[in-house]
């Protein structure tokens, strides 16, 4: 027998080995090749299945063995004991689920309870989670958004005996919009000689239970610092946060230009104003028609209060110096100030004279308002009358007069002059009040001196 059989004799077989034929011994064998060799004996022990510890004691770490022997009983390691395996609650079995006690005096393979674990949860994103038992089977993990935000979702996850989670990861939405506080509304006065006023405010203030930082808010009206006109300006503020939640909120703005009652012109006058012609701080000046003159303050100053400064003035008809020699001197007094209309006539008596006097009579108030003085030169040397209503002209002036417009005093006639003695037209015959009007107001009124007429139309009827 070669000593590898006996070797694998001895691991079949943990019994001793007894030699010879009784008590274990034995003689030695000569071999073919004249060799000698031990004679031995192998032998299977006598199974004992009434021995309680036949194999020894199972045991499972976390979980339990349940074992039948047939002798029954609490004989849980005899020889043929059949048990079952398993893990306690969270833990898997790795290995055999059922063994067997055999002659060996082994069972007849082997098991361990591995502990159960879920992967780790990931973070989400603007919220955290916390467990109660970490990543093992049964652990319970509550989420919770950060402030401002909205859990959408599986609030709480399990682990379950499958080393999974129970439900979906949640989300963190942002629903809450973010808050904004606008300045208060505020009334400024514009300054005088102003019709605006400059307005600054403090930006609005705003926050978000998400983000910390607001960036996307917009305008709707004028930029703080600028110039608003006077009335009633509405300003409005809106912001965004990341989620593109909105919330707005709005105040008001009023500059206000304070106004004293609007002046009238005088009579016979007009006005010129700066600014806005009666808000606080303008200035209007007293300007007089020609041939009128100004009898009191020339300006006056609309005040804080509401109220003018000074009396109005009036425009008086102004003096005419009929004393004087040459009719240059008589024509200088009305150069840029009156118009004149001079009326010549052979006779009292003639009758296109007699026509056009009881005319000019009926349009003297007509003839005022756009400025006409009417000279008369009447009859013949010696008792040629020059006058301008009852003051009485010089000869020597009714001679210059004549001579300088070229004048006759054979027939009627009448010759129109502009403010600069300027020989505008001329008639021999009547003509009525409406063709002078007409042609005074057409040819040789300036836009401004008609807006003034149109004013005082009415104060002729």
């Amino acid at each position: 027998m070669s000593s590898l059989y006996f070797l694998l004799l001895l691991q079949v077989y943990p019994v001793a080995m007894v030699l010879g034929q009784n008590e274990g011994s034995g003689h030695f064998l000569l071999s073919s090749y004249n060799e000698v060799v031990p004679e031995v004996t192998y032998y299977t022990p006598q199974l004992d299945y009434r021995n309680p510890r036949w194999c020894h004691t199972l045991s499972l770490s976390n979980g339990e063995a349940t074992c039948f022997s047939p002798r029954g009983g609490h004989h849980r390691s005899t020889l043929g004991t059949r048990c079952q395996l398993s893990c306690d609650h969270g833990y898997r079995l790795l290995g055999r689920a059922s063994v067997q006690c055999m002659a060996n005096r082994r069972w007849s393979g082997t098991a361990h309870c591995r502990q159960v674990r879920c992967h780790v949860l990931p973070l989400i994103d603007r919220g955290t989670y916390s467990c109660t038992e970490g990543v093992t089977v049964d652990s319970r993990c509550d989420y919770t958004c950060d402030p401002g935000h909205h859990l959408e979702g599986d609030r709480t996850r399990t682990c379950l005996e499958g080393g999974v989670w129970s439900g979906t990861e949640p989300t963190c939405t942002d629903i809450d919009p973010p808050t904004i506080k606008c300045p208060p509304s505020r009334v400024r006065v514009a300054a005088p000689g102003k019709l605006t006023a400059k307005v600054s405010w403090e930006p609005p203030v705003v926050k978000d239970s998400a983000d910390a930082m607001l960036t996307d808010v917009k305008l709707t009206g004028q930029e703080p610092g600028s110039d608003f006109k006077e009335g009633i300006h509405v300003i409005r503020y809106k912001v965004y946060d990341q989620a593109r939640n909105k919330a707005a909120c709005k105040f008001i703005v009023r500059v206000e230009v304070r106004r004293c009652p609007a002046l009238k012109a005088p009579l016979h006058g007009y006005l010129t104003c700066s600014s806005d012609r009666n808000n606080y701080g303008a200035v209007c000046e007293y300007h007089c028609d020609g041939g009128y003159e100004r009898r009191g303050t020339q300006t006056r100053v609309c005040q804080f209060n509401r109220s003018w400064s000074g009396i109005a003035p009036v425009c008086v008809t102004m003096e005419i110096n009929t004393d004087v020699k040459t009719a240059a001197a008589l024509l200088d007094q009305f150069y840029e100030k009156r118009r004149l209309l001079i009326v010549s006539t052979p006779d009292n008596a003639n009758q296109y004279y007699k026509l056009q006097n009881i005319m000019l009579q009926r349009a003297g108030c007509g003839l005022d308002l756009r400025q006409v003085t009417v000279i008369e030169l009447l009859g013949l040397p010696p008792r040629e009358v020059g006058r301008i209503k009852d003051r009485f002209l010089d000869s020597q002036v009714i001679e210059g007069l004549r001579q300088a417009l070229r004048i006759s005093r054979v027939y009627f006639s009448m010759v129109l002059l502009d403010k600069h003695g300027i020989d505008r037209d001329r008639f021999v015959v009547p003509t009525t009040s409406e063709e002078l009007y007409s042609l005074i107001d057409t040819y040789l009124m300036e836009e401004e001196e008609r807006e003034r007429l149109e004013k005082n139309k009415d104060y002729c009827i």
